[in-house]
């Protein structure tokens, strides 16, 4: 891939993956939402399969790299996505903050809108020992919680210059933490859904075999190590 042709697909890249937030903005304002059985539990749904997917397909640019030489321009994307990731994962926060929990979204904006800035705030300190009291009891949502604190902190040291202030090596030891956000996120999946549904398993199944890829990469890498050092 010619270095001249990477910034005009990451114009595409980044217009594929804020694709589907349009989509559902334009079924918010055409009324398609409103036509769901339930919008919000449809909202919590759609944005949290795309924050998976984006997630997964981050984590393959790496062995897609590795098997094949002629990809190793996609590593150019791979931060990108995992950043899309985050994104959509916050818009699944967000869906059960503003829309399940009781936040009073009319009030918060009328008092922006009167220039109480912190109006939102207070808002959301009269919802929180109501959210406290969820996440004590459901555990879907401690373990998803945890995946969206582990892709917080990959998104606030992805940039250049936090990898130069952390070392290439202590940046690579958290930057690992993306397969156990993944992990997490697909047992949040799995303990979301009703007992019988099974929908979860594509997104396991593909995260099972990146690891295994992973693992494989590391098994061979050690063993390479060791045949050298032995001749």
């Amino acid at each position: 891939m010619p270095n001249r042709a990477i910034p005009y697909l990451k114009a595409v890249v980044h217009a594929l993956c804020l694709l589907p937030a349009l989509m559902l903005l334009r079924m918010y304002f055409n009324g398609t939402l409103a036509l769901e059985a339930d919008p919000v539990n449809y909202i919590t749904h759609f944005t949290g399969n795309w924050a998976l997917w984006m997630l997964l397909g981050s984590l393959a640019i790496t062995p897609l790299r590795r098997l094949w030489a002629g990809l190793s321009w996609m590593i150019k994307f791979r931060r990108m996505i995992g950043l899309y990731a985050f994104f959509y994962a916050s818009l699944h926060l967000l869906t059960y903050v503003l829309l399940f929990s009781g936040y009073d979204v009319p009030a918060a904006v009328a008092g922006l809108r009167a220039g109480h800035l912190v109006e939102p705030w207070t808002q959301f300190m009269k919802i929180w020992p109501t959210m406290l009291d969820d996440l004590k009891k459901r555990k879907f949502i401690q373990v998803g919680l945890a995946a969206w604190t582990i892709l917080l902190v990959l998104a606030v040291t992805s940039p250049q210059r936090v990898l130069r202030a952390m070392g290439g090596k202590n940046w690579a030891r958290v930057h690992r933490l993306v397969y156990l956000a993944g992990a997490l996120a697909c047992v949040h999946y799995w303990w979301l859904v009703k007992t019988g549904v099974r929908t979860p398993w594509k997104v396991t199944a593909v995260l099972a075999v990146l690891l295994l890829v992973r693992v494989g990469f590391a098994v061979g890498k050690r063993l390479k190590t060791r045949s050298v050092v032995a001749a």
